[in-house]
């Protein structure tokens, strides 16, 4: 026998809304594990409606970490994220937990998994004029970057803003363009066995689901969860307010948009969103693709026989 085998490494992955945490915690339940968010919002103290976190009192008493670890004004990128959820995995792994990753920020998944080059620190300098010409005209730092790196250019949709200011921001520092420079440096995860779960419904119902699931967070009070923000200091330019939902309840309090256009542009951008999260995750080796939501009862027999085949039990105390 192997006297170090890698330790399994659970990745539930898919788009929005397709409830992914349920299945999450189910597969903890079973095999002894611990949860680590793989959701770029979710890092956020306050962001709670319109983020869909878990409550704690619904986890199932499974451990979850990086949840509410950032205050509104603080930056994460993909390669801070990495570091952090690599140093979780090894502690779970060291309590001979298995570790179970879960979200549907992609990007975070790959920094995990396939590691990212280094790049160069951010110059705030140049970072300042971006944005600056980002405010006088909006869209225009996209535009340059289709013309700089096209490559990054598709990848990165044209409202993300810190996306395309961090790629020109690399482009300029190093004098190339931060595609060609992807595969400098990166360092794949090891010492783990990826075991992933994507969740694909059908399209329409999916697509009924989220507008269901909008309509929701707007009952369950998202616009006074952000006029309570701002109250308490946050400011309108923190980054969780450029995320779905939280963008259009912002347009609201300030009289940008009626209740009732906020839901529908939200619904309609959650679509759209979904539709690009599995475009992006279908490009994802080795996937155990699961046809339904993760609540659904005959997708969670499925990923546990699953599990129950891949997972053999691991003695407390296996080094790494």
């Amino acid at each position: 026998m192997d006297p170090n085998p890698l330790i399994p490494l659970v990745v539930v992955l898919g788009p929005t809304g397709t409830g992914k945490s349920v299945l999450a915690i189910k597969i903890a339940q079973e095999f002894d594990g611990e949860i680590i968010n793989c959701d770029s919002l979710q890092l956020y103290r306050g962001f709670d409606i319109g983020t869909a976190k878990v409550p704690v009192d619904l986890r199932g008493g499974v451990p979850h970490h990086l949840i509410d670890v950032l205050a509104p004004t603080e930056l994460f990128t993909a390669g801070e994220y990495a570091r952090a959820a690599r140093k979780v995995l090894l502690d779970v792994a060291k309590r001979a937990r298995i570790p179970v990753v879960v979200g549907g920020t992609g990007f975070y998944l790959r920094a995990l998994l396939e590691g990212l080059f280094p790049g160069p620190a951010r110059d705030e300098a140049i970072r300042t004029r971006l944005q600056t010409r980002e405010g006088r005209r909006p869209g225009s730092l996209h535009r340059v970057l289709s013309r700089l790196d096209p490559a990054a250019a598709s990848r990165i949709h044209p409202h993300d803003k810190n996306k395309t200011i961090r790629a020109l921001e690399v482009r300029i520092l190093e004098g190339k363009p931060i595609s060609a420079l992807f595969e400098k440096g990166r360092a794949p995860l090891s010492g783990f066995r990826p075991i992933k779960f994507g969740l694909d419904p059908a399209r329409e119902l999916l697509y009924r689901r989220l507008d269901a699931r909008a309509i929701g967070i707007f009952e369950r009070g998202l616009i006074e969860e952000v006029r309570q923000l701002l109250g308490a200091g946050v400011p309108r330019n923190g980054k969780p307010f450029e995320s779905l939902g939280y963008k259009q309840a912002l347009q609201v309090v300030e009289g940008f948009l009626t209740p009732e256009e906020a839901l529908q542009s939200t619904q309609l951008e959650t679509r759209r969103y979904a539709k690009r999260q599995l475009t992006w995750f279908r490009k994802e080796p080795d996937v155990h693709w699961l046809h339904g939501f993760g609540d659904d009862a005959s997708v969670q027999k499925e990923a546990l026989a699953i599990m129950a085949q891949q997972s053999p039990p691991r003695q407390a105390g296996t080094e790494l």
